[in-house]
């Protein structure tokens, strides 16, 4: 027997559970279009994790700088700052829609319809491993 078969059955037999990856699924990603100048775009989605994690980073080519938002009504104005990360408790749906959502900032290119925007989002468990998500999310044009 191999020394990391000997391993692998010593840890076996001991019981021990080597912690695993949060399984994080997306639905409904989208990335609203740009017009010609336009700096600045929101993303949107639906996180849910297998086990308790939060969302910690986005990265696109399509943006010079991706950060997680968050925006409120404040005296009449909308502010919007970027947050460290959005938590995802365990079998249930996040959405980063709205008040959260994904900012890309310095677009590359204008966005347009029947593009697809890749989104590489960081996600870290609840033992501090951290894992990468990547999505396609398509561009909905300006007014949808």
């Amino acid at each position: 027997m191999s020394p990391a078969t000997r391993l692998a059955a010593l840890v076996a037999a001991m019981g021990i559970a080597l912690p695993a990856t949060a399984a994080v699924t997306v639905k409904d990603a989208w990335v609203r279009g740009t017009v010609p100048g336009q700096s600045t775009t929101g993303g949107y989605l639906t996180l849910r994790s297998s086990e308790d994690a939060k969302l910690v980073a986005v990265a696109t080519p399509a943006a010079k700088r991706a950060e997680i938002h968050s925006s409120e009504m404040k005296g009449g104005v909308m502010r919007m700052r970027p947050v460290e990360s959005v938590a995802l408790p365990a079998g249930r749906d996040v959405a980063i829609q709205g008040e959260l959502h994904l900012m890309l900032i310095d677009v590359t290119h204008v966005l347009g319809a029947n593009e697809r925007v890749p989104l590489t989002l960081t996600v870290e468990d609840a033992h501090g491993k951290r894992s990468k998500v990547e999505v396609q999310a398509p561009v909905r044009p300006l007014g949808q």
